[in-house]
C-alpha cells in the first residue's frame, strides 16, 4: 500500500481536540487524529459520499 496523505477537517479544533483525519485514495480511510498508529476505517467513496450527505442534512435540519 502506498503512503496515505491525511487531512483534518477545517472544522477541527486546532488545539489538539477531538477530530478525525481522512485520506482519499481508491478508497476513503478514516482515523482518530489522537491515535494515528492505531488501525483505521476504510470505506468506499460511495459510502463516504452517503455519510457526508447525511451529516450535512442533519446539521442543516438541526440549525447548526
Amino acid at each position: 500500500m502506498t503512503e496515505l496523505t491525511w487531512f483534518k477537517s477545517s472544522y477541527s479544533d486546532s488545539s489538539g481536540g477531538e477530530c478525525v483525519e481522512v485520506a482519499i485514495a481508491s478508497a476513503v480511510h478514516i482515523r482518530d487524529s489522537k491515535a494515528p498508529a492505531r488501525p483505521h476505517l476504510t470505506v468506499s467513496p460511495a459510502v463516504w459520499g452517503r455519510f457526508l450527505t447525511e451529516a450535512v442534512s442533519r446539521r442543516t435540519s438541526d440549525g447548526v
